[in-house]
């Protein structure tokens, strides 16, 4: 069975793609490698799985109608796994057109696809987000999420209807998941659990929003994949049950379900922050500020739903994550090098 997934170069994508072709299945990805991030991490990512046996790349963007039908017309594809997206909340209150045609235009290739060539499971991203204004935690699939609190959100939440559309449609089984702020080796420059490790080894103040008062469900990337990988044969199906008069977001009578992906322990960001002064034997420098556009207090999945249907439990904490983390960051960019050390100190 052909598996496709976009954002192959991407974080999740990489190492759901390394996790795949370890079982022997055949991948096919795809990426635009853009510049959002430094393209050279995503080159990097690409350049460890592009030779092996199994895996077949393509560079294209998903917004581009035609690269995507040729792709799916040559690879006879049955299950996707689309994870490519325009990221990050803040990046949306400068340059909203990128999340239009990514998030929303490149979406809809994707669903157009895959209701004309006939695939069995689509799989996409969605994100915590889509809770914006929701103030009770835990985060539950059955919570309303009418009230998005950036564009990045906005267009995650579309996501969602999109696919239920085609679910109803076309009979299209779509899965989507609301990752809870996915973290680890390989992982991406605009996190904060990234760009902290790189301040403070360089001696520099890291941005504390919401003067501390912030906390996260960190999810280590390989629980993220281990859930992902147990939900491609877990294929939905129309619920019987399902009720017009009082209907459960979660579900439907189309074969859609939505989950929440996460750790569901929330971590303050001042504990996070001490985790890694600990492991980088460095005193943090901080700079309190208010809360920023787009933010939210605190996030906090509820997964009795994705434990239910596949047995998910994430087991990672957050001080062994981290720390898996720092080894690598470390190792990829030489931190105890003269070079390192010397573009530090200048």
């Amino acid at each position: 069975m052909t598996v496709l997934i976009t954002g192959a170069a991407g974080f999740i994508g990489f190492h759901l793609a390394k996790r795949l072709l370890a079982e022997g299945r055949r991948v096919v990805g795809v990426d635009s490698l853009n510049d959002y991030y430094d393209p050279k991490l995503k080159e990097d990512r690409l350049a460890l799985i592009r030779d092996q046996a199994g895996f077949t790349f393509y560079r294209a963007d998903i917004a581009d109608a035609e690269a995507l039908t040729r792709i799916f017309r040559r690879e006879g594809i049955r299950t996707v796994i689309h994870l490519a997206a325009q990221a990050g909340v803040r990046y949306s209150l400068i340059n909203p057109s990128a999340y239009i045609s990514s998030n929303l235009v490149g979406f809809a290739n994707m669903l157009e696809c895959c209701r004309h060539y006939e695939v069995r499971h689509l799989i996409y991203a969605s994100s915590s987000s889509v809770y914006g204004a929701n103030a009770a935690v835990p985060f539950s699939v059955r919570h309303n999420v009418d009230h998005p609190v950036s564009l990045y959100a906005a267009t995650k939440k579309s996501n969602e209807l999109m696919a239920h559309t085609y679910s109803h449609l076309f009979g299209l089984p779509t899965t989507g998941l609301r990752f809870f702020t996915v973290y680890g080796p390989w992982g991406r420059p605009d996190m904060a659990y990234f760009s902290f490790t790189e301040k403070m080894l360089r001696g520099e103040p890291i941005p504390i929003f919401n003067h501390g008062s912030m906390k996260r469900d960190f999810t280590y990337i390989d629980d993220i994949v281990e859930g992902i990988v147990r939900l491609i044969e877990r294929v939905p199906e129309p619920n019987p049950d399902w009720d017009r008069y009082a209907p459960d977001p979660a579900a439907s009578s189309a074969p859609y379900r939505v989950y929440n992906i996460g750790n569901s322990r929330p971590v303050g960001l001042l504990q996070f922050v001490r985790v890694l002064e600990r492991l980088l034997g460095l005193e943090a420098k901080l700079e309190l500020l208010p809360m920023q556009p787009g933010d939210v207090e605190a996030t906090y999945a509820d997964i009795r739903d994705l434990q239910e249907a596949t047995g998910f439990q994430p087991h990672t904490p957050i001080e062994t994550g981290l720390a898996r983390f720092v080894e690598w960051y470390k190792s990829y960019y030489a931190v105890d090098a003269p070079a390192y050390l010397d573009r530090r100190s200048g």
